[in-house]
């Protein structure tokens, strides 16, 4: 079912403070991102996977370790060359929307194309956003839609520039079920259809349920995996989880 991997992380470590307060947020976590598909990144309170997800992404420099996106091993990079990563080669969506108040929705989808000095294809996004339902709200400011509109929008920039992978951090967070659904659907497809990978940090199992494959970390390692996942799976290996976790510390 799935490709050769985008992203290869491997043995990564990452400690946050020094001395008794220090907080070892990944501890020799490992994990392989296929293309072309939505993968979600799973796990308590304070599991390691919003670290993971900064890591892999180039928000966050972790102290050891390998993190390979395509052929390009990031770690060592200095934040300058994060930075013209994130530019190049990924998209975010986060929960907050992080759309730019006077812009218009147009505007702030071309954004980060404007940013790194690219061309803006008009079909390409011209079918982005028909397919996301805002091709009528593109003249309007982040304040005059829905927060339903205004995620669609975030997804729109991220996808605009057609990165290698996608990360999505909690996006259904300020979402009502129904614009979840509408937003976790079309992040589906765009794996399916447009071959984007997506990885997805999310506490939720309906949200995970829509991946193509949920990865589970606790205590900064990743501790299991779980393919074509429903609500229901992805809650019962959560309580596996979090019950080997529990064994290990007892």
């Amino acid at each position: 079912m799935f490709t050769s991997p985008v992203i290869e992380a491997l043995g990564l470590e990452k400690t946050y403070g020094t001395g008794a307060s220090a907080v070892r947020a990944l501890d020799g976590a490992s994990l392989s991102i296929p293309g072309g598909r939505l993968t979600a990144i799973m796990g308590p309170s304070g599991s390691g996977k919003s670290t993971m997800m900064h890591a892999m992404a180039g928000l966050d420099a972790v102290d050891s370790g390998s993190i390979r996106i395509g052929d390009l091993e990031i770690v060592g990079m200095s934040e300058r060359q994060r930075t013209a990563l994130r530019r190049t080669r990924i998209g975010f969506v986060f929960q907050q929307f992080n759309l730019v108040p006077a812009l218009t929705a147009q505007e702030n989808i071309e954004l980060p194309l404007r940013l790194a000095r690219r061309r803006v294809e008009p079909e390409w996004l011209r079918e982005l956003t028909t397919i996301l339902g805002i091709d009528d709200r593109l003249a309007h400011r982040p304040a005059e839609l829905s927060g339903g509109q205004q995620q669609r929008v975030a997804v729109a920039r991220a996808l605009a520039a057609r990165p290698e992978v996608v990360f999505a951090d909690e996006p259904t967070g300020a979402l009502d079920s129904r614009a979840s659904h509408a937003l976790l659907a079309f992040l589906r497809r765009a794996a399916h259809e447009f071959g984007q990978t997506i990885v997805m940090v999310t506490h939720d199992p309906s949200a995970a349920g829509y991946a193509d494959r949920v990865e589970f970390l606790s205590d900064g390692r990743v501790r299991a995996a779980l393919d074509d996942p429903t609500p229901e799976t992805v809650l019962a290996r959560m309580a596996e989880v979090e019950r080997g976790a529990e064994a290990v510390t007892a």
